[in-house]
C-alpha cells in the first residue's frame, strides 16, 4: 500500500547555513510568544491538583511515543516516514494548544500547565523519546530483512543542546517578560501568534517547492498516515483522561495537548547537520512532520469547535 512512498526516502532537503540560522531564530521566536501566555503562578496548579497535569504528561510523553510505535509496526510506512512520525510524537505540544483548549471550554489552566511543563521537559525528553523509539525501529526493520536500514548517528547531547537554544532560553525569557513586563507582553503576543501560523506555512512551501514532483506522487498517503496519527494523539489523550475519571473540562485539554504537536520543532531539529547528517535522507520525515502541522490545526480546531458547542453538564429544569 505504500509502496510509491519510497521515492520520499531518497530525498535531501538540505537547508543553507543561512536558512538554518534564519528558520531556528524564528522557532525561538514563536517559543517566546507561547511563555507569554505563561505565569509563574500557573505552576502552582501541578502542586495543588497534580493529577490532571501528571495523567497529562504521561499521556504526552509516554503514551503518544509508544501508540506511534505501535502504529508504525502495524502499517509498516517506508523508514524516513516511520522516523517522521516518531519524531513528531516526541515533540512537545504546538503553540495554539492553549487557544484550542479555551475554545473547547477546557480547563485552561491545565492546558497552559501542561504546555510550560511539556515545553521545558522536552529539552530532556525529545531526545530521549526520539532515540529511544528511533533506535527500536531501526532495529527491528533491520531484523525483518530487506534493505538495510543503517543504525541511527544522532547525539542525543547535541539535540538536548539545539532544543535547550530554541526551546529552553525563549521559554524562560518569555515567562520573565510575561512576569515582570505584562502590560509590553500583552500587546506583542497576538502578532507573535499570527506570525507563528504564516512562518509554519512559509517553512512548508520552501521545503516543497523544489521537490514538488515527488510529494505529489504520495500525498494522499501521507494525508491518510497524519490524519490516522492524529486521530490516535487526540483519542488517546481523551481516553487516558477517561480511564482515569477527571473532569470533560480536563480530558478535553489532555486530548488537546496531545493531538496539538509542535512540528517547526520537528522541522528545525531536521535540518540541524549537527543533528541528521547533510546525507541523511529526510523527504518522508519533512513531509509527515509538514503536513502535521497544517492538520493538527484544522483537526484541533474541528474538535474544539464542536465540543465549545456542547455543555459540559447537562442543565435539568424543574417543572
Amino acid at each position: 500500500m505504500f509502496d510509491s512512498l519510497e521515492v520520499l526516502d531518497h530525498v535531501r532537503l538540505n537547508f543553507s547555513q543561512g536558512s538554518l540560522l534564519f528558520l531556528n531564530i524564528a522557532l525561538a521566536i514563536i517559543m517566546f510568544g507561547v511563555a507569554l501566555s505563561i505565569k509563574f503562578n500557573e505552576f502552582k496548579e501541578v502542586v495543588k491538583k497534580p493529577r490532571p497535569t501528571i495523567i497529562g504528561y504521561i499521556s504526552q510523553f509516554f503514551v503518544l511515543p509508544a501508540i506511534t510505535f505501535l502504529l508504525v509496526m502495524i502499517i509498516r510506512p517506508t523508514p524516513s516516514v516511520a522516523l517522521g512520525m516518531i519524531l513528531v510524537a516526541s515533540c512537545p505540544g504546538g503553540n495554539i494548544s492553549n487557544f484550542l483548549s479555551s475554545l473547547a471550554n477546557g480547563n485552561s489552566a491545565l492546558s497552559v500547565t501542561m504546555t510550560a511543563l511539556a515545553t521545558l521537559s522536552a529539552i530532556f525528553m525529545t531526545p530521549f523519546n526520539f532515540s529511544f523509539w528511533g533506535e527500536m525501529y531501526v532495529n527491528f526493520y533491520n531484523k525483518r530483512g530487506g534493505e538495510f536500514l543503517r543504525p541511527l548517528e544522532i547525539e542525543p547531547l547535541q539535540m538536548f543542546i539545539t532544543v535547550f537554544i530554541i526551546l529552553g532560553i525563549p521559554v524562560i525569557l518569555g515567562l520573565l517578560f510575561n512576569n515582570y513586563l505584562p502590560r509590553i507582553a500583552l500587546k506583542v503576543k497576538k502578532p507573535l501568534q499570527r506570525f507563528s501560523i504564516l512562518f509554519f506555512l512559509i517553512m512548508v512551501f520552501v521545503m516543497l517547492k523544489n521537490n514538488f514532483e515527488q510529494f505529489t506522487v504520495s500525498i494522499h498517503l501521507i494525508f491518510i498516515i497524519v490524519l490516522l496519527h492524529n486521530a490516535l494523539a487526540l483519542g488517546s489523550g481523551f481516553g487516558l483522561a477517561s480511564i482515569f475519571k477527571l473532569k470533560r473540562k480536563d480530558r478535553r485539554s489532555i486530548s488537546i495537548e496531545t493531538g496539538i504537536q509542535n512540528s517547526g520543532l520537528a522541522l528545525t531539529l531536521m535540518f540541524n547537520p549537527k543533528i541528521f547528517p547533510p546525507d541523511f535522507e529526510l523527504g518522508g520525515m519533512a513531509v509527515i512532520a509538514g503536513w502535521w502541522g497544517i492538520w493538527h490545526i484544522i483537526s484541533g480546531l474541528i474538535m474544539a469547535s464542536l465540543w465549545g458547542r456542547k455543555p459540559l453538564n447537562k442543565v435539568v429544569t424543574k417543572k
